[in-house]
């Protein structure tokens, strides 16, 4: 069986799935995997695929108050491009899919332990868990598209993320992104000062 923890469910290349996820939503059709560089001038996040090779990179303007993200695939063809725009309290980021929808994310999501936001322009919602560092994706039926998983302790700020619904595999790799951008924004503004901050801040 994969591994097993109902708390948390990140999982490196080439592990099994997560027990968890796999008797609540099946075997996924696909896993892609993070890393984030953090010492280079452009922020950049890597994507691999089970066999650790590199399916997607997300590269980040540095300086960039509005936080402006381009999304390649493997063959440098950009697939998502992503902004932050501070238009109220909260922060907002924008993404546009190459010849696909646009939506927004909000960082609304970040004021409770667990919560629901909905993902504006697809009818989607992201079910968090900052304490376990675990999110859900699911369609405008209630019907799972994925599953994120942030590995706890690490300064390289790693993803797993199972897909069941591989048909928007690059939607779910641009709302992954802006997740991290998110999680990362509100651990440099200080979380909101609970124990699911202290968890998350934990984790680089």
């Amino acid at each position: 069986m994969g591994t097993l923890s109902k708390i948390h469910r990140y999982r490196e290349a080439g592990e099994e799935a997560n027990r968890i996820n796999v008797e609540a939503f099946g075997e996924p059709a696909r896993s892609l995997f993070t890393s984030t560089k953090v010492f280079t001038l452009h922020h950049k996040i890597d994507i691999t695929d089970a066999e650790e090779k590199v399916v997607y990179t997300a590269a980040t303007k540095f300086p960039s108050i509005l936080d402006k993200t381009d999304v390649f695939d493997a063959s440098g063809a950009r697939v998502a491009h992503i902004e932050r725009k501070l238009i109220s309290l909260h922060q907002r980021h924008y993404v546009d899919m190459e010849g696909g929808p646009s939506f927004e994310l909000s960082n609304e999501l970040f004021h409770l332990i667990k919560d629901i936001t909905n993902i504006e322009g697809l009818g989607w919602q992201l079910r968090g868990n900052i304490l376990g560092l675990n999110f859900e994706l699911y369609d405008e039926e209630g019907g799972i598209i994925a599953v994120i998983a942030q590995k706890m302790l690490s300064i390289h700020d790693k993803y797993c993320i199972d897909i069941y619904r591989p048909e928007y595999e690059k939607t779910v790799v641009a709302i992954l992104v802006t997740l991290q951008h998110m999680v990362r924004d509100r651990q440099a503004s200080g979380g909101s000062g609970s124990s699911a901050g202290s968890s998350a801040s934990a984790s680089h």
